[in-house]
């Protein structure tokens, strides 16, 4: 294999790799979304020109679009309040598929979100996440987050503090 060959698998890589970072510092600020979470660190996931939407009736209802990394920001400065929005906030990503085109990638997975509210009621939400990401700045940027939602439903409180079985430390 030559050596451009190499250099443009490892070019390639590498940007699946920058890829999958930025969703996961985006999930990672939005899991603790808060009165102190960064908001030029998660405004700064977005290009200049990004679109957030919600897709879908329920998430287009409930969401709406914004177009610019400042409607992005002005969005998620709503939800840094005290208390917290969210008292528990955890999403889990899966069937991850990234192609990356030169300085561009699209990127998919399904989402699922389990959230108990300040009010203290608990929400599941299922989501296919379609983003669209590009170079800029030398850093790999969501340019168009859509989120549609594929199911969801209120639930009982996720955390309890019942017994958890586990085997004996003494082996009996």
């Amino acid at each position: 294999m030559s050596t451009e060959a190499l250099e443009a698998r490892l070019r390639q890589l590498e940007s699946e790799h920058a890829v999958r970072a930025c969703m996961n510092r985006y999930m990672e600020l939005c899991d603790a979304l808060d009165a102190r979470t960064p908001l030029d660190e998660l405004a700064g996931l977005f290009t200049a020109d990004a679109i957030w939407e919600g897709k879908g009736a329920r998430y287009a209802r409930s969401f709406g679009g914004y177009q610019g990394r400042d409607a992005i920001a002005a969005m998620f400065d709503t939800y840094r309040v005290e208390p917290a929005h969210f008292a528990l906030n955890v999403h889990f990503l899966c069937s991850e598929l990234i192609r990356v085109q030169g300085g561009e990638a699209t990127g998919s997975w399904v989402m699922l979100q389990t959230s108990t509210f300040a009010s203290g009621a608990s929400h599941l939400n299922a989501a296919r996440l379609t983003v669209k990401f590009r170079e800029e700045e030398g850093a790999w940027r969501m340019a168009h987050f859509q989120t549609e939602n594929l199911f969801s439903r209120p639930v009982e409180a996720w955390n309890s503090d019942a017994h958890l079985p586990v085997p004996d430390k003494n082996g009996e």
